[in-house]
């Protein structure tokens, strides 16, 4: 049952992957029955901001979970109100169906027209689960049945046929299921290997390009024309930001990959703020915007993370001097006992209700769509997320349109001296 668990988990996680910000559900029913539509209940969820909302959208989904038990057929269907925006793109349901045996249903809310491609790896994911659900149904069986045999003599003439087929049934899913999972690790493998190529690939001739309109600006600075330095400091931020959205596409896929450590060490966390607050120095210099600091004392050293540290509040200060037109980004921080407690708050344009619950998402941007006005990929608060996460903290975040917002975060720290 282990191994059915970690499968539903990971089908949920890829589910919610592949529709860019939605929502997933797995409902599970009983396994093997006629009629399971009475028992179908919720499984496992992801994209949902707490357990509560998850269980609020699968009652509201049952409707359609018993259709599509009952009809054992994929179907669309129109946006949920009750799920929100991360629902407006519509909903498609899989049943988890192995040679007539029906084990419940997944559920994907996307909020974007779910496209041919994402449909087919959803239906892939919805067959590997019903391939899991059906093998850990016959393990139960043919454990019934070995236990019935032990307690009649007459046992094995009665159940010996079969729990002969079951057993040469569980030998076939046994080998699907390690192919399976050699296909994934095959396919893990691949996109590992081509993020880091396409990082070295695009890094190294930006790097170069970066490096030439410096020394351009420095060594011909006086030669320039004003309109010729504004365009190269242009190309200069552009350069850097795309850089820097690299940057944070590698350091995701490694969070995900398990591939970055912690590596704790004593940490100067004034440090840390003072050299965030100069590297956004230059975008905040640009408008009408202060960056303050308020650091509650005594500050003592801490022992943490401290490239996760040095990035979280640069993330962070960045994504608020971008987001506050006029007005002030103050960084707050203090530290309790064991606990690193660090919130930046921001007078910008704020985050509306209903998108306050995906803009920790992947390439979540608050103003998708017809304005280019704050440019970026929206990475920086989903590797935000990710990094609290790995250092076992938690993250919170409220706003209101035209005030602000406040993201904050807490972090466990070992107090050094």
């Amino acid at each position: 049952m282990q191994r059915l668990a970690e499968a539903t988990r990971a089908a949920t996680a890829a589910a919610l992957d592949a529709t860019g910000g939605g929502l997933a559900i797995l409902f599970a029913s009983p396994a093997g029955a006629d009629a399971p539509q009475s028992e179908t209940q919720l499984r496992s969820a992801a994209g949902f901001t707490s357990a509560q909302a998850a269980r609020d959208a699968a009652e509201s989904l049952m409707p359609r979970v018993r259709e599509t038990l009952e009809t054992r057929q994929a179907g669309a269907f129109a946006a949920e109100p009750a799920l929100g925006e991360c629902a407006s793109g519509g909903i498609v349901m899989h049943p988890l169906l192995f040679e007539e045996r029906i084990y419940g249903v997944l559920a994907v809310a996307s909020p974007e027209s779910i496209d041919t491609p994402r449909q087919q790896a959803l239906a892939q994911l919805a067959e590997g689960l019903a391939l899991h659900f059906d093998h850990a149904y016959l393990t139960t069986r043919f454990q019934q049945l070995e236990k019935q045999i032990g307690r009649t003599q007459w046992g094995f003439e009665q159940k010996g046929e079969e729990i002969l087929k079951l057993s040469e049934a569980l030998f076939a899913q046994d080998i699907e299921l390690l192919r399976s999972k050699e296909r994934l690790s095959q396919v893990e493998n691949l996109k590992s290997d081509f993020i880091e190529r396409m990082s070295r690939e695009l890094r190294t001739p930006l790097n170069g390009i970066i490096e030439t309109i410096i020394s351009v600006l420095t060594n011909e600075n006086e030669a320039l024309a004003e309109n010729s330095k504004e365009s190269l400091r242009c190309a200069l931020d552009d350069g850097t930001g795309f850089l820097r959205t690299l940057q944070n596409i590698l350091d995701l896929w490694r969070v995900k990959q398990g591939e970055m450590p912690v590596e704790l060490q004593e940490i100067n966390f004034r440090d840390a703020v003072d050299e965030a607050i100069f590297s956004v120095q230059d975008a905040a210099s640009r408008k009408p915007l202060e960056v303050e600091q308020e650091i509650v004392e005594p500050f003592p050293n801490i022992r943490s993370d401290l490239a996760k540290i040095n990035q979280l509040v640069f993330l962070l200060l960045e994504n608020a001097v971008k987001f506050t037109p006029a007005g002030k980004v103050t960084i707050r921080a203090r530290a309790e006992k064991d606990r690193l407690y660090c919130e930046v708050s921001d007078t910008g344009i704020g985050i509306a209700q209903d998108d306050q619950v995906s803009v920790f998402d992947h390439f979540f941007q608050v103003d998708e769509g017809s304005s280019p006005r704050y440019s970026g990929a929206g990475l920086g608060l989903t590797l935000v997320r990710e990094l609290v996460e790995l250092l076992d903290g938690e993250l919170s975040l409220s706003s209101e349109i035209g005030r602000g917002t406040t993201v904050a975060f807490e972090l466990p720290i070992q107090v050094v001296g």
